[in-house]
């Protein structure tokens, strides 16, 4: 028992060193985080979300014919739990791994499902404007680590930047009236100039939210924050640029 007791205790101290590695100021561009990568970890449930699919599929104003965006669709199980609620949609999912795309392709011609496509993907560059009726980005947008290990700042692993250009894009690719879906991220996207086009719809209640912490457009940790808005809808008009954002 002490045995086994010692070799996990080395594990998580070789564990906590790599982190201590990423956050130190000498490391090296080699070891930085692959570019557009957010979440390390591709753990995912099917239907994992069944709360916010059925305010989706209950608010989207074009449900027989909508066009959906899986963003970071891992292994694609959103992808085919949105295949449930929205069965005459066009979904389409996104992730930057090409194995999970393969993955997702042999499911979906195993399954005999129809109307779902995949591609490989760090970003929504190449995705149509003002396309989609709706875009799913659920745990994503995030960095597990950042909570595990206490951090203060979430550099270099993560960047607001980032995370603001990559919402902002989503932004141009859905249809004025259509829903943002963000859950689980590392940052507010009340802080983000795209918010200014959006419209809170959703909050979640407090036991729906994981555990992440929050930084702020600096990157430093605000510390005991909850983000509880999760659904967006895109204004029809837009507001001018000086206009507050919606809390």
């Amino acid at each position: 028992m002490r045995s086994l007791s010692s070799n996990f205790m080395k594990r998580v101290s070789r564990a906590r060193q790599h982190v201590q590695r990423v956050f130190s100021a000498s490391q090296s561009p080699a070891e930085l985080p692959q570019a557009g990568r957010f979440q390390p970890y591709t753990h995912t449930l099917p239907n994992r979300y069944p709360w916010l699919f059925k305010f989706a599929a209950a608010n989207l104003t074009n449900t027989d014919a909508c066009r959906l965006l899986s963003f970071g669709c891992s292994r694609g199980d959103e992808v085919f739990a949105l295949r449930d609620y929205f069965p005459a949609a066009d979904i389409k999912g996104i992730d930057i791994a090409p194995d999970n795309i393969a993955i997702c392709r042999t499911r979906a011609l195993d399954g005999d499902i129809a109307g779902v496509r995949f591609a490989v993907a760090s970003n929504t560059g190449a995705e149509p404007s003002a396309y989609y009726d709706g875009i799913f980005c659920l745990a994503v947008l995030c960095h597990g680590d950042l909570s595990t290990y206490g951090a203060q700042r979430c550099d270099p692993l993560i960047r607001f930047e980032e995370f603001s250009r990559i919402v902002g894009d989503f932004g141009r690719c859905l249809k004025p009236g259509g829903l943002l879906l963000l859950l689980t991220t590392n940052f507010r996207f009340c802080d983000t100039e795209a918010a200014r086009s959006f419209v809170v719809v959703l909050e979640a209640e407090p036991e729906w939210l994981a555990r992440d912490v929050l930084f702020g457009r600096d990157n430093r940790l605000l510390p005991d924050q909850k983000y509880r808005a999760v659904a967006f809808r895109k204004r029809t008009e837009i507001r001018p640029s000086h206009a507050p954002l919606d809390m």
